[in-house]
Order: structure tokens, then C-alpha cells, then sequence
């Protein structure tokens, strides 16, 4: 389903609440899936995730995903108590449960059962849960029109407070964003950090192109996507030139092409910007070839769901 272009993932989680989701070595119908009220996870977002893409039968970039996954417990000292051929296995399994072929899934990792104090060492154990469900396009026609999108002034958590580069539970910094976003009537919010450069999106790296140039900014200030580290290898197998550097809101605004990335959005491109038309308001040449040649990727590469 959609709604106002966007594919509602609530309308469809309605209609489809037996829907198996893995918890702790069991699978059970979304509408009885339930974790403790004394989850670190629920309690204080002390956990973290991934979001996943299945493309027609293939879970795409399956082990990148899984070594993020992994990445980001390490940082913050949690320990999956499972190996990482084991939690994809999983991930396909709970996939194969719910014979799906193109989804998207998240797999989530909890500090586990404590008490109402912060200390992670009361909770004895993390818990898994994965969820897959069937998947659209996320911002359904836009993809053809364009992304309208907005600088907020809630500004991207600082890398010596909250490293963005970690998928952690805790999202209140991209929920406020999208807040906003919302208010000013933008369909992506974009951060700029403490120093004025740009960021990210609520949920995406950005991208612009100026003469022929496609730049991004480095990853200290955001989320090092695994979409985006796709998108980088296309530009550079298709030749186009390339580089990776700070940019500020002169540089947004006067770009000739913008675009974000992400699992759940793909390519996506922005055409309109704090009020401005980017470029001539429609999708420029190099998203639209970039998204294409994203397109025929997720069709040709990924782990075999059904052996």
C-alpha cells in the first residue's frame, strides 16, 4: 500500500499480523511478539540494528550488513551471543518461515533483561529478534519526481557524544529531525553537524553533483552505509568523477543534482531544497543512471534465500 506516495508500512503490518517473527531461538506470530517491559532495549534504545533488503529470492549484501551488525555491538560492549554465520542463517530462515522474497529485514540485538538501573552489566543476556516483511518502494512515485527535502535545526549527534556511525535503538536524534521535516512539509529531513557541514538524511547518506562531479561527506559525521559504499563502487566502475569531501549549505544549494541512499530508499533523488529547485527539477542524468545500475545490482548479486 501507499500513502501520499510513500509505501506505508504500518497498512501492510496490518494486514499480514501472522507474520513470524524470530525472538531468542523461536518463532512466533507478530501479533503475540513480545520482549519484557525491562528490556535495556525498550528502556533505554541500549541495543543495535541493521535493515536489510531481499531482492526476488536474494538477501542483498547479506555478510556486509551482518559485520556492521556486529561492528556496532562491539563498540558499545555487546556481546551477540551467537556467531555470525549462525545470525544469518537465522535472518534466511526467519525469511524462508514467512516465504518471502523480496522484503526488507530487521535484525535487532538487545542489551537483554535488567532492571530500571542504567548498568549493563545487570542484564544477563542480549536478546535477538528478526523481523522480515514484505517490502515496496519507500517513497513510491517520488522516485520518478523527486524527494522534497529540508535542512532541520536539530543537528546531528556529535561524534564525541554519539557516534552517528552507530545503528544503535537509540533514534530520537533522526526522529526529531523527521519531526520537523514533517512540519516544514519535506519528505527528508537533512542534518548538518555542530561544525555547519552537512551530514545525512533522517535515514540516508546524501550525495551531490556539481559539473560532472559526484562528492559525499566522509563517514565521521554519519553513518557509513552500506548503500552508499554500493553507490561509491558504481561511480567508480562507470567512470564518473568522484570525491569525498565536507560540504556545507552553499554547496547543497547550488548543486546541480542531489540524491540520497539507503537501504529502505535505495537511490533516491531530491529535487527541491529549503525552497529551492535543484538543478531543473527533475531527476538529474547521473541519479537516474546510478539508480538504474543499482537496480540491475540487486537483481544479479545476493545469499540465496531458497537452496
Amino acid at each position: 500500500m501507499f500513502l501520499y506516495g510513500f509505501f506505508d508500512a504500518n497498512s501492510m503490518l496490518g494486514d499480514n499480523e501472522d507474520l513470524l517473527v524470530y525472538i531468542d531461538g523461536e518463532f512466533v506470530p507478530a501479533s503475540q511478539a513480545k520482549i519484557s517491559v525491562f528490556d535495556h532495549g525498550f528502556l533505554y534504545g541500549d541495543g543495535v540494528f541493521e535493515g536489510i533488503r531481499a531482492y526476488n529470492g536474494k538477501v542483498f549484501k547479506l555478510k556486509e550488513h551482518i559485520d556492521r551488525l556486529y561492528d556496532c555491538a562491539k563498540v558499545i560492549d555487546l556481546q551477540i551471543p551467537v556467531s555470525k554465520e549462525e545470525f544469518a542463517e537465522i535472518i534466511l530462515e526467519t525469511l524462508r518461515r514467512n516465504n518471502l522474497k523480496n522484503a526488507y529485514i530487521r535484525p535487532i540485538v538487545t542489551r537483554g533483561i535488567g532492571d530500571l538501573g542504567l548498568d549493563p552489566r545487570i542484564c544477563k543476556k542480549p536478546s535477538i529478534i528478526v523481523i522480515a516483511v514484505e517490502w515496496g518502494k519507500l517513497y513510491g512515485d517520488l522516485y520518478e519526481k523527486g524527494l522534497r527535502a529540508v535542512t532541520v535545526t536539530i543537528r546531528r549527534n556529535a561524534i564525541d557524544s554519539l557516534p552517528p556511525n552507530i545503528k544503535s535503538l537509540n533514534y530520537l536524534n533522526n526522529v526529531l529531525a523527521k519531526i520537523e521535516a514533517n512540519a516544514k512539509g519535506g519528505d527528508e529531513a537533512i542534518f548538518l553537524d555542530h561544525n555547519g557541514y552537512i551530514s545525512e538524511g533522517s535515514g540516508d547518506n546524501i550525495f551531490i553533483v556539481k559539473n560532472g562531479v559526484v562528492v559525499t561527506p566522509p563517514t565521521l559525521n554519519n553513518l557509513r552505509g552500506i548503500t552508499r559504499a554500493v553507490t561509491i563502487e558504481l561511480i567508480y566502475k562507470l567512470g564518473i568523477p568522484f570525491k569525498e569531501a565536507n560540504i556545507g549549505l552553499f554547496d547543497l544549494y547550488s548543486a546541480d543534482e542531489i540524491f540520497v541512499t539507503g537501504t529502505a530508499a535505495e537511490i533516491a533523488p531530491i529535487t527541491y531544497i529549503d525552497g529551492r529547485v535543484v538543478g531543473d527539477g527533475k531527476p538529474g542524468k547521473i541519479t537516474r543512471l546510478l539508480m538504474e545500475e543499482f537496480r540491475k545490482l540487486t537483481e544479479e548479486e545476493g545469499v540465496p534465500i531458497y537452496p
